[in-house]
């Protein structure tokens, strides 16, 4: 399962790779991080290549491929209109695979009945707290609370308790998705 495929570079790809191998969510929550990278830096190549690839402790040729791998994924978000919000077409079609695992759980699963019925209240309001742009589905509200959450630390804010009571709960079972998920595309993969 290739979820992002254009000259992916030694280093990027083999964080890329890992994640995408070992934990889907976390895969997801990277190619977040890497769109708002090229967000903050308003595509501008030169000054990631400067301000960012300059501090990694990386050989000349995985600092050009990692580049040159940036800029692919700036040159997709581009086509997709995905440059001020939003996120890759094929990272959110993962996203959807995620939902149609949950799903499937819901069907099947008592043990993720239970832990899904815990997200249910910080779910309500957290769909209730939103304004613009509601999720499609409630793994996007798990993501985009854990995504929110990583960015909030970045940036040294202080993050809500009732936020981290969410976290808690939806990482929970994106915990069961992602175990889910990885014997499903270890299976395939064997």
């Amino acid at each position: 399962m290739n979820h992002y495929k254009k000259n992916k570079t030694k280093a990027h790809e083999i964080n890329c790779r890992k994640k995408e191998k070992e934990n889907i969510i976390e895969y997801v929550l990277y190619m977040y991080r890497m769109e708002d990278l090229l967000r903050a830096y308003q595509f501008e190549m030169e000054e990631i290549n400067a301000y960012v690839l300059g501090h990694e402790k990386i050989g000349a040729k995985d600092k050009e491929e990692t580049k040159a791998w940036l800029s692919d994924m700036a040159n997709q978000m581009l086509e997709e209109g995905v440059q001020e919000k939003g996120h890759l077409q094929q990272t959110q079609e993962l996203v959807g695979e995620l939902a149609k695992i949950h799903w499937q759980l819901l069907k099947e699963e008592p043990e993720y009945i239970a832990i899904n019925r815990k997200t249910q209240t910080h779910l309500l309001q957290m769909i209730s707290d939103t304004k613009e742009n509601f999720p499609e589905h409630e793994i996007q509200v798990f993501i985009n609370t854990l995504y929110g959450i990583l960015l909030s630390k970045l940036n040294g804010k202080k993050i809500p308790i009732e936020i981290m009571d969410a976290a808690t709960s939806f990482g929970d079972a994106l915990a069961c998705i992602n175990h889910a998920y990885m014997s499903n595309y270890l299976g395939q993969k064997a």
